[in-house]
């Protein structure tokens, strides 16, 4: 069988190929910096990989771009749409409909569009790699894999909001929780790795989004998102944590509309108020330039992260090992090196020299003396999609 997962994220696309169930990869990929005149086009098959710039402005057109490829009679790996078995959508939103993994229909596509105001980056391209998909592969099933699903074990005194409680009762209004499939996939690598049964563990994604989750045994416990992936951490174009009260100042004495203020907070916000670029990668090279404000956001970013590591220690009551993954996570050293500095009082010592290490797979960058394990750990959401989208039509 074979099964194709799309994860349309806020400025990039990702594709996997697989044969399964043996979970060979047939061709992946990777289109980012969606939006911009120089998006990247990576696409990888067994035999080549091909590597180019390119102007991709929307999500419809990276889909259309891949799916060229895929069928190429020079590089691609299919011969017909037919071949596809089944492709698996990551969707970001499923708010108090989807708990779990679901066949794609005409009314799970209407909720997952009701639910974008919720998910405004998110939701929006993850539905149209949806129908995309389905006009390009008519005959595959359709599947989406929900990022709430693995935080739905969050515990009530940690999801619920201290607001009346109807907004629960009567209007779900609670922290539902993003990245849910790379936290559980990491989780479940980092588990592995350090061989316990019984594992307090903090997993830190960091990407254009970014969260972290407090896992008690394999079960997450917190999360530092809520109801919408705008709460938390300082992401690529959203604030992350913000006094409510800002808000109503905005509206009130600065007159901003509530649409305005909703694409100031989600889109013009974050790295991207704060230095001008989004992107990491031009942030950390005008930092090493001297630029005041790129080097002052990137303090900012790793001061964030440091409070959620002391706050979850703290509800964990310990800590085995704090995982970095994600795009930044897992490539920029200089932020794995920000966030664990100053943190021996946890028991966090990070090694400069194992942190400047690009190996592939799971590593340890802490010292021997260090009694947190620090590990980068790759995510692969793609494969814990295909999984998952296997397994709703075996059961």
């Amino acid at each position: 069988m074979q099964v194709l997962v799309l994860n349309s994220g806020s400025s990039s696309l990702k594709f996997q190929l697989f044969s399964m169930p043996d979970e060979t990869i047939l061709c992946s990929g990777l289109i980012d910096r969606i939006g911009f005149n120089d998006a990247n086009f990576r696409f990888k098959t067994q035999k080549e990989t091909i590597d180019f710039e390119t102007q991709i402005l929307s999500h419809k057109s990276a889909l259309k771009l891949v799916s060229q490829y895929l069928l190429d009679k020079d590089h691609g790996v299919i011969k017909s749409p037919e071949d596809i078995s089944v492709v698996g959508h990551r969707v970001v939103h499923g708010g108090s409909y989807f708990s779990d993994t679901t066949e794609i229909t005409k009314d799970v596509k209407d909720k997952i569009r009701f639910l974008s105001s919720l998910a405004p980056l998110h939701n929006p391209p993850n539905l149209e790699g949806i129908e995309v998909a389905e006009d390009i592969f008519p005959n595959a099933k359709q599947v989406a894999v929900f990022d709430t699903a693995f935080l739905q074990s969050i515990p009530e005194v940690a999801y619920k909001y201290a607001i009346p409680n109807e907004f629960l009762t009567e209007h779900q209004i609670r922290l539902y929780g993003f990245h849910g499939t790379s936290h559980k996939y990491v989780s479940e690598k980092a588990i592995g790795f350090l061989g316990k049964k019984e594992s307090k563990i903090i997993t830190i994604h960091l990407g254009n989004g970014c969260s972290m989750t407090a896992i008690k045994n394999g079960k997450s416990v917190d999360h530092s998102m809520g109801f919408s992936p705008l709460d938390g951490l300082i992401m690529g174009t959203r604030s992350g944590d913000i006094d409510p009260s800002i808000i109503f100042y905005l509206k009130d004495k600065l007159k901003y509309h509530l649409k305005d203020i909703n694409t100031l907070l989600n889109k013009k916000s974050g790295m991207l108020g704060l230095t001008g670029y989004s992107d990491l990668r031009d942030i950390e090279a005008m930092a090493s330039k001297g630029n005041p404000d790129c080097l002052l956001a990137l303090h900012m970013n790793a001061y964030r992260i440091k409070k959620y590591i002391g706050s979850y220690a703290a509800v964990l009551n310990g800590l085995d090992a704090i995982v970095f993954t994600g795009g930044i996570g897992e490539n920029s050293k200089f932020m794995r090196q920000l966030v664990c500095e100053n943190l021996e009082f946890l028991g966090i010592e990070i090694d400069a020299e194992k942190n400047t290490h690009d190996t592939k797979g799971i590593r340890a960058i802490n010292t021997e003396n260090s009694k947190v394990n620090i590990l980068v750990v790759p995510t692969n959401e793609e494969l814990e999609i295909a999984k998952q989208s296997v397994n709703l039509f075996k059961n």
